[in-house]
């Protein structure tokens, strides 16, 4: 009797599998999503990262095409600089909503900002714009120069910058994401080469 207690598996043990079992697959899947994320790109300033979500396309290609492109990233905007901890959890908060967001379909034709980003991003134009902002050589003859340019959004006059005029998610026909411009070797289309190589 007490060979065959020593054989069977005891209820512990069999829990203990269990649980290791799930345990696996729940990492594996974590890590498997975190890949297919490309997760650890959310934490570079890069602005390929927001291309990861389809939706965010024509956003990309509009700042592509807008002045701020050569001083100013997605995160330069849109992301808090007051301290390091505070602009990972904002990325962190603010990517999770967009995340589950994106992921349930329940995105809106036309995007725009909420309390807190709009708040985040005026902060950002101020930092970067700050002696335009707060420029005193129009104060004797302009009317309310100051306080017209620091009590209001940057937007309300600048609402084409950076993203041009039309905000919707199919705003571009046929929009497709942007190749990664990083790489040494120039991205030429196989007809531009051949027209090349043939003069």
């Amino acid at each position: 009797m007490n060979l065959k207690k020593n054989i069977l598996p005891d209820k512990k043990s069999r829990w203990r599998t269990v649980a290791v079992f799930f345990i696996a697959v729940i990492t594996g899947l974590g890590f498997f999503m975190s890949k297919e994320a490309e997760l650890v790109s959310y934490m570079s300033d890069s602005p390929q990262a927001c291309v990861n979500c389809h939706v965010m396309t024509p956003v990309y290609n509009s700042w592509m095409h807008s002045s701020h492109r050569e001083w100013a990233n997605c995160n330069d905007c849109h992301v808090p600089h007051n301290n390091v901890f505070n602009k990972y959890y904002f990325k962190a908060k603010d990517g999770l909503f967009h995340a589950s967001v994106f992921t349930l379909r329940l995105e809106p034709e036309v995007m725009f900002m909420r309390e807190e980003s709009q708040e985040v991003v005026q902060n950002n134009c101020i930092r970067c714009h700050v002696q335009q902002v707060t420029q005193t050589k129009y104060d004797g003859w302009i009317d309310d120069h100051r306080k017209n340019r620091t009590e209001r959004q940057c937007w309300s006059c600048h609402q084409e910058v950076p993203h041009g005029t039309v905000h919707g998610i199919s705003t571009i026909k046929n929009n497709i994401a942007p190749l990664p411009t990083d790489s040494e070797e120039a991205v030429i289309p196989d007809w531009l080469e051949e027209q090349i190589v043939d003069k």
